[in-house]
């Protein structure tokens, strides 16, 4: 499982999200990026610094 929150990039903001795969993470963040903080491109070092703060979680039993 893989946890994003977007408050480590984004300073303020609580969203985040959970996937078991990290592909799935990025989408969600880069839709969440777009849709929530107004971003229109985004960039490889965007990309980057997502991908940075994607944590592996343990599976909520």
């Amino acid at each position: 499982m893989k946890e994003f929150h977007c408050g480590s990039l984004v300073p303020g903001c609580e969203w985040h999200t959970r996937a078991e795969e990290e592909a799935e993470v990025m989408r969600r963040a880069v839709e969440h990026m777009r849709e929530t903080h107004g971003e229109t491109t985004i960039r490889e070092t965007m990309i980057e610094a997502i991908r940075s703060r994607i944590q592996k979680v343990r599976d909520a039993a």
